[in-house]
């Protein structure tokens, strides 16, 4: 054979390179650099996959809950001064300002809203309460309320009581068919000073939205108990919109001041939660730093095996090497040797972390169990379960940078094998 003929990846080359791979118990230490290196592998892209699939299923999680259980754009008037010299921010004609918005192309519902904060009572319990007032036709129209993850009660008798989150209801110690006592200090102007405003309203319908802040404060009353409640007659607080697709949702803010008129203030969800979400963004672009470096120390112990495997393999080096073997055949078998662990550990890793991610909630109720329970603390990380969303391009992004990875730092020590002269390998064998 001609040096310098040989055509790359050869089929003699594949097979050197897998009686090198599969080491001879008398090379044990180079067998065992080859398992580091593959289960090294194997760990630092499961470990890399199920980290972005966590990261990218809190963030879905997140926004689902936000967009699901809350406006896409609230509209608010700005405050005006009364005749009789008072601040007065309330929306008097949110029938036709409500009708005029619903109108804009990409807006799904425009529900006037009261809100107000607060207490409720059940015998010797209070809570805080954020309390929404609304039509029965749009709080159906609110996915999270009216088709929660879990709900008691009939919310079609809703204008008939009152529809509060589950962990209001188990502060409180509520169950339908209750009577919760709601508290406003904003009551009646007497004589002797300001009089709470005090009402007893039938718990009709308990809901879980998903996310706990919302779960343990948020209360629904009917439009017109409400605003009896609060004082707002003939009055509403803010308009609630929804539209088609809220990624872009200000895109339709011009056309919402536009048609509101200049009292109009709109504020959008990304105004409401966009530091938080800013903040993921950068929490994942860190996370996807640190375990690519996780990647990359693994990465290196193939280096490491294969600097072992090209010293044992000195005298055979230069023995192909006299046979006519040009460097570039020497190179790729070791190539072969470094690159074959790196996609293997790759492949696994992939297999695992998916795998994982699958079966995230029966692994995680089984560390929850071994925890004693408790784990999951919803009152800090706002949501009631581990999430986790496998998606593509993750899986994509963490095979890339590991087969790149270990393919290029395997080249080092493989032209080192290439240019081992011949002569210098067999003059002490």
């Amino acid at each position: 054979m001609a040096q310098g003929r040989t055509a790359p990846f050869s089929r003699f080359e594949w097979m050197i390179a897998w009686r090198y791979i599969r080491a001879k118990r008398a090379e044990g230490g180079v067998s065992v650099m080859t398992w580091i290196s593959l289960i090294g592998i194997t760990l630092a892209v499961f470990a890399l996959i199920a980290t972005l699939s966590v990261r990218a299923g809190f963030r879905a999680e997140f926004v689902d809950t936000i967009l699901g259980a809350n406006a896409h754009v609230e509209v608010h008037y700005s405050n005006q001064m009364t005749e009789h010299g008072q601040l007065d921010d309330l929306i008097r004609d949110y029938d036709v300002l409500a009708q005029d918005l619903r109108a804009i192309d990409g807006i799904t519902r425009a529900a006037p809203l009261v809100r107000g904060q607060v207490m409720g009572n059940f015998r010797n319990a209070n809570g805080a309460v954020d309390l929404y007032g609304i039509t029965l036709d749009d709080l159906m129209a609110i996915p999270r309320i009216a088709s929660p993850e879990n709900a008691r009660g009939d919310i079609a008798r809703f204008n008939e009581g009152i529809a509060i989150g589950s962990g209001l209801a188990i502060e409180l110690g509520l169950v339908v068919g209750d009577r919760i006592k709601i508290i406003s200090p904003n009551g009646v102007r007497t004589a002797f000073g300001t009089s709470p405003r005090v009402n007893t309203y039938e718990v009709v319908y308990i809901f879980t939205a998903g996310r706990y802040d919302i779960d343990r404060i948020r209360a629904y009353l009917p439009l017109a108990e409400a605003q009896n409640f609060f004082n707002r007659d003939g009055a509403v607080d803010q308009i609630e919109l929804m539209v088609e697709d809220p990624d872009a949702v200000n895109d339709l803010v011009p056309e919402i001041v536009m048609i509101g008129g200049p009292r109009v203030i709109p504020w959008t969800w990304r105004d409401r939660s966009g530091a938080f979400l800013r903040a993921l963004t950068i929490e994942d672009n860190v996370m996807f730093v640190i375990m690519s470096i996780l990647v990359l120390i693994a990465s290196m112990n193939i280096i490491s095996g294969l600097i072992m495997l090209v010293k044992n393999k000195g005298r055979d080096i230069g023995i192909l090497r006299t046979m006519g073997l040009s460097e570039g055949s020497i190179l790729r078998i070791f190539f072969i040797c470094g690159a074959g662990i790196g996609t293997l550990g790759t492949l696994l890793g992939v297999l695992l972390g998916c795998l994982f991610v699958i079966n995230i909630d029966p692994i995680f109720s089984l560390v929850n169990w071994l925890g004693g329970g408790g784990v999951w603390d919803p009152s800090i990380r706002g949501i009631y379960n581990l999430p986790a969303k496998l998606q593509m391009s993750d899986v994509i992004s963490a095979t890339t940078l590991s087969l790149g990875l270990s393919w290029i730092i395997t080249i080092f020590p493989a032209r080192r094998a290439a240019r081992m002269n011949p002569v210098e390998a067999l003059r002490y064998e």
